[in-house]
């Protein structure tokens, strides 16, 4: 399965307008309880795992997230049915596509501190980058980050492959060779996990070092997302789940982590420390006093760059894809790869959001998410922030 999910999450959206010692093992940070109870949503959740003939679903885990408060995080079903280990919302899944706004947000970070510039051309610093098409040395960053680049999709992961060295990301660069634009840089958009695997040989070759320990560093660390990762060597066997697949469901054979994929698709993470990252990106950029991103880089990340679909009014700014939805402006980034689901959306204007984790590809997200967006957008007003 190629994850290229973000355009499929959006025609979604669209159509749905409509073993013990484990898990003592699993460490549960002290979370801020609810002013009121989400029993409804907890019992809409419990019964998708319930009744998971029409929707195959191993676990689902939430958290929800008002202001700069977790009010809400919950984990339904469990983390493998190989084990029958009982889910926990500490528990990491491969969060698949919403990796790439990590990824972004290391790229504007980095513009920050005047070591890159995204309108500059991506040969500018990796000069060895090279596609079968002259157009490649018009590719621009900021292109590559709202999927304008022209760049083709991936077509085989190769996760059985496993890769996990440090020369993973120059390697993907320099295999591209053979590549063909789809349209004119700037021109068309075209979502390219592909194009988005080469940032992480940006980053690497302009912070000095790897990808994965620039963002462990610089975003993960002061997120306080202790538990998060895109090495998947760094993630305690306690907190892992399996990922599931077909019908009846069953735990696949291969875990999805190839590190030629790093910036697109393979971090790991849980819902208790992806409401950190929901926080930053209500609050300009700041968790916990701590400016993570400039309100400059938070406001290019949401701001509409292009135009998706001009009928739907879908757009993206640099990552997040933002959609016109009963009259509110929302930002979201999805993601699916063998095993997993995910979604993330910000509501701005209700200062709210929200995160879902699947450790299963059967399940019906669309419908489980719109039915989390309704609950969430009755329950806080407009005019209540």
């Amino acid at each position: 399965m190629s994850n290229t999910i973000g355009g499929l999450f959006l025609i979604g959206l669209v159509l749905l307008t409509a073993n013990s010692q484990e898990q003592q093992a699993v460490e549960k940070p002290v979370r801020p309880k609810p002013a009121n109870s989400f029993e409804e949503i907890d019992r809409y959740l419990q019964a998708q795992v319930d009744t998971a003939k029409a929707s195959p679903v191993a676990g689902i885990a939430l958290a929800i997230v008002e202001g700069q408060r977790l009010v809400h995080a919950q984990a339904f079903g469990v983390s493998s049915l190989a084990t029958k280990q009982t889910l926990q919302a500490e528990h990491n899944f491969h969060i698949a596509s919403i990796s790439k706004t990590f990824a972004a947000a290391a790229i504007l970070q980095l513009m920050e501190q005047g070591k890159l510039d995204i309108e500059q051309k991506l040969v500018t610093y990796l000069p060895y980058f090279k596609l079968a098409d002259k157009r490649y040395r018009d590719i621009t960053l900021k292109q590559i980050l709202n999927h304008t680049s022209g760049m083709p999709d991936v077509e085989d992961y190769q996760w059985e492959q496993a890769v996990s060295d440090e020369g993973a990301a120059e390697r993907w660069t320099r295999s591209l060779t053979k590549k063909k634009l789809r349209a004119a840089p700037g021109k068309e958009f075209y979502y390219s996990n592909l194009a988005y695997d080469v940032l992480a040989d940006v980053v690497a070759k302009v912070s000095g070092t790897s990808f994965e320990h620039y963002v462990k560093e610089n975003l993960l660390a002061p997120l306080q997302m202790h538990t998060s990762s895109f090495l998947l060597s760094d993630i305690s066997p306690a907190l892992r789940t399996s990922p599931h697949s077909g019908i009846p469901l069953s735990v696949n054979r291969v875990y999805p982590y190839n590190r030629m994929h790093a910036a697109s698709s393979t971090m790991n993470s849980n819902v208790v420390d992806l409401s950190h990252w929901i926080m930053a990106n209500l609050n300009k950029g700041v968790y916990q006093d701590k400016q993570v991103l400039s309100p400059q880089s938070i406001a290019l990340m949401q701001t509409p760059s292009f135009t998706v679909d001009v009928k739907a009014n879908r757009r993206i700014g640099l990552n997040w894809f933002i959609v016109a939805y009963q009259g509110e402006t929302l930002l979201h980034h999805d993601g699916a790869d063998e095993g997993y689901v995910s979604t993330l959306y910000l509501v701005p204007s209700r200062n709210i959001g929200f995160v879902l984790l699947f450790n299963s590809d059967e399940v019906n997200s669309y419908a489980i998410t719109e039915h989390i967006l309704q609950q969430l957008l009755a329950r806080y007003p407009k005019n209540q922030h």
